[in-house]
């Protein structure tokens, strides 16, 4: 499918260096839009932008930490600086890490930090540039890519469940906030994707059972999730698709 209304945009994707980011990236890229990727590992960056460039798109890598407020306005401030204004936001950024141990406090901030923090922080860093090319009658859309286990509870996860729940009922509010203002926000909540979720997953047992469920219901691709980025960023600009839950069919 082609989503022509996609060229001319200039868009923002953080986790560009991997899984959803980079397709979501590839694909905002074909389609004629210009894209900064933003991640914390520059070498892979590089290498997405390169292959985005090779096949003709336009891509600013940008080495990040959306955990990092100093890091952000720094990235923000390059990308400002190179492609003017931004027109779409898309966090894809995200850890998922279980809950093995009680006393990992490090491991419940990095994920606060990390799928919470970061969405804030780059969706504060673009405000001004969502308000105002939706005031100029462009487009303007925030994307934030949260999870089923927001609503779903997976043992052995409970504070990476809190922290998508969190980004769900965050674009819920942001909506009402940003919706008057002509900006859509869409928040997509996937099932299983393949990704690198699951390699931050360091016990061997949970790696295991994790690897069962995929064996027996499947995964989404992460061009799959991109694909319903580009779909729902390409609508006419009064159309705001709020909430996607995609799953692979065999996932309950």
């Amino acid at each position: 499918m082609s989503y022509d209304s996609l060229a001319g945009r200039t868009a923002v994707v953080t986790g560009a260096a991997s899984g959803i980011g980079e397709a979501v990236a590839v694909l905002l890229a074909a389609e004629g839009a210009r894209v900064a990727l933003v991640a914390r590992r520059a070498e892979r960056l590089t290498a997405v932008a390169g292959k985005i460039g090779a096949e003709g798109g336009q891509a600013l890598a940008v080495a990040a930490d959306v955990t990092d407020e100093t890091s952000v306005a720094d990235a923000a401030a390059r990308i400002h600086a190179e492609y003017g204004t931004v027109d779409l936001v898309v966090n894809c950024a995200g850890v998922m890490l279980p809950l093995v141990d009680a006393r990992r406090a490090d491991e419940w901030q990095r994920m606060l930090d990390t799928n919470v923090t970061g969405v804030l922080r780059m969706i504060g860093a673009f405000t001004g540039d969502l308000v105002s090319a939706a005031a100029d009658g462009r487009a303007a859309d925030i994307v934030n890519i949260s999870s089923i286990a927001a609503h779903l509870s997976f043992p052995n996860y409970a504070v990476y469940g809190a922290t998508k729940a969190a980004v769900t009922y965050l674009s819920e509010a942001l909506r009402g906030e940003f919706g008057p203002r002509d900006v859509r926000v869409t928040n997509i909540e996937p099932g299983f994707v393949e990704s690198e979720l699951r390699t931050h997953i360091a016990d061997a047992d949970l790696s295991r059972q994790v690897e069962g469920m995929l064996d027996e219901v499947g995964a989404l691709s992460a061009e799959e999730l991109a694909d319903l980025v580009a779909y729902a960023t390409s609508r006419p600009r009064h159309v705001n698709l709020r909430q996607i839950v995609a799953l692979p069919t065999r996932q309950a």
